[in-house]
């Protein structure tokens, strides 16, 4: 077991405790260049920094926020005034992660399928990463459904990424940082919320047999899957309520009890419907050993950024529509949520083809 256990298990109970998720902000600098360009913002270093800020000075965001990812940029720079990045969410008691994967790349033999680059001195790269405050990270595998045979995700693309996920949880752990599993199916396609609930079982349950394999401490994780969706292209979409059942049985049937927290991804779901199923997964009447809570990126940013457009006159409207919007998922942790939070564009649907970032 690592040195480490004590406060990896400790760390992992906090980012996942009642009322409290994470904000996704490890956007690289070309993703965050697209943000900017729907805003009609510069992708220049005094410009994200400004962003960053504006996200992290955001006054009350700890009531909700438990823990920020954040791109290496962010973590080791520094503020507009010279104080270091990492300090604005460490004085809120916000735990700082890390985004420590290196993107996919092709799986040679597939059918375009990819595997995620990264595992090259990660240790090392994780023992800085510690040293600057950083006491989490996450991993992002990609895995497709190709159609509704069944045949894809293929048996190599499960082995290689659950695989590789699973060797960058153990060095994490031997590291001092929770690692975030995020074996992300991605809901690009047409197929049928059954066959994506499928899918998705095969996926986490190849993904906690290498956890296994590996020796990894479960109670010193978290998992960040996708919620069961139909493809973006089915003509027949499921309602927050059909995606909250699906999600928890397959999280029931595959994920252990000892792991604290499960902290979806919005996978291009709307600010609106990401809340909204997140909040009908905490309603339900039936066995969650774990808490059911978000790591959002696009559905806790996009209204913040439409309000923000660059302009030093709009941080606080922006930090509001922010805090709005952590709030909303906080009582949707909690099966609290009623609804009808708006902000400007809280129900633009964020779908992105083949994601990446």
């Amino acid at each position: 077991m690592s040195a480490f256990a004590a406060e990896l298990i400790t760390n992992a109970r906090f980012i996942a405790s009642t009322g409290k998720g994470i904000l996704a902000a490890d956007e690289s600098t070309g993703t965050i260049g697209k943000r900017f360009d729907s805003i009609g913002v510069a992708n220049n270093l005094e410009n994200r920094v400004a962003y960053r800020e504006l996200l992290f000075r955001t006054e009350g965001l700890e009531q909700y926020i438990s823990g920020a990812i954040l791109f290496e940029e962010t973590l080791y720079g520094k503020c507009a005034d010279g104080s270091p990045m990492v300090g604005l969410l460490t004085s809120k008691g916000i735990l700082p992660g890390l985004k420590v994967d290196m993107g996919v790349k092709e799986l040679y033999g597939t059918d375009g399928e990819t595997v995620t680059q990264g595992i090259d001195n990660l240790d090392a790269r994780c023992a800085k990463a510690y040293a600057a405050g950083a006491r989490f990270a996450k991993w992002r595998a990609v895995l497709a459904i190709k159609d509704s045979s069944g045949a894809t995700p293929s048996q190599l693309s499960l082995d290689q990424n659950c695989s590789t996920l699973a060797r960058y949880a153990a060095i994490c752990q031997a590291n001092g940082l929770v690692p975030i599993v995020e074996p992300e199916v991605l809901m690009d396609g047409s197929h049928t919320i059954e066959h994506s609930a499928a899918m998705t079982e095969r996926v986490l349950a190849c993904t906690y047999k290498h956890l296994s394999d590996h020796h990894v401490m479960l109670e010193g994780t978290l998992l960040k899957p996708n919620m069961v969706r139909a493809g973006e292209a089915c003509p027949a979409q499921a309602s927050a309520q059909q995606v909250a059942l699906a999600t928890v049985r397959v999280l029931q049937h595959t994920v252990p009890c000892a792991v604290p927290g499960i902290t979806f991804l919005s996978g291009g779901m709307s600010e609106e419907e990401a809340s909204c199923a997140l909040n009908e997964m905490n309603k339900l009447d039936t066995v969650r050993p774990w808490s059911l809570t978000f790591s959002y990126g696009r559905a806790l940013q996009q209204s913040c950024l439409k309000a923000w457009l660059g302009q030093p006159g709009n941080v606080a409207a922006a930090q509001a529509e922010l805090l709005k919007r952590a709030k909303a998922n906080s009582e949707a942790q909690q099966g609290l949520y009623t609804g009808g939070v708006s902000g400007a564009a809280s129900d633009v649907d964020l779908t992105v083809k083949n994601y990446s970032y």
